[in-house]
């Protein structure tokens, strides 16, 4: 029997969702600069000891014991069929909480908490119906750089995707 795990936090309130509009944590990735809304963000903790756990999809590396709250960790990497690399001292655990759950997202470095109006945000290209793209929420231009926003419930509740780039086959009986 599969047990959720336990929600290291309440739920924000109306009032507290609404000062967290427009802000978002940003993280590097394989050196690109990715963002999620931090009204998903519990935490956020220095790399610690992960246990694996059979029967789990490769890109849940296991979990680990927080205050005493066993909260599974993902690495985003795998998530997205990166290559993976060593970990060192800026890698780092985000902590999200989305639907009565709370995930540990392993990410190569946290960046800042920044501020993105909803003018600096645009829809992710559409080049393709790759599965890459579901995970992103939109693209945001802050000065010269571009952040990619991503989809937390998305991120951690939809199928695994396909290597980016690779266009699904559909083979006809």
């Amino acid at each position: 029997m599969t047990q959720e795990p336990a929600a290291l936090d309440p739920p924000l309130s109306s009032e507290q969702e609404d000062t967290q509009q427009g802000k978002y944590l940003s993280f590097h990735l394989a050196g690109e600069e990715y963002g999620i809304e931090i009204r998903y963000v519990t935490e956020i903790v220095n790399l610690q000891k992960i246990t694996k756990v059979v029967d789990m999809p490769d890109f849940i590396r296991g979990v680990i014991n927080l205050r005493n709250k066993l909260v599974p960790v993902m690495d985003v990497r795998m998530r997205f069929l990166m290559s993976p690399r060593d970990f060192d001292d800026r890698t780092c655990i985000i902590v999200v909480h989305v639907n009565e759950a709370s995930m540990g997202l392993l990410v190569d470095e946290v960046s800042e908490v920044a501020d993105i109006a909803e003018d600096q945000i645009e829809p992710p290209p559409r080049t393709s119906a790759t599965a890459c793209s579901r995970y992103i929420q939109g693209m945001a231009k802050t000065g010269q750089e571009v952040k990619i926003l991503l989809n937390v419930p998305h991120l951690l509740y939809d199928e695994p995707a396909e290597p980016c780039g690779q266009e699904e086959v559909i083979v006809m009986p």
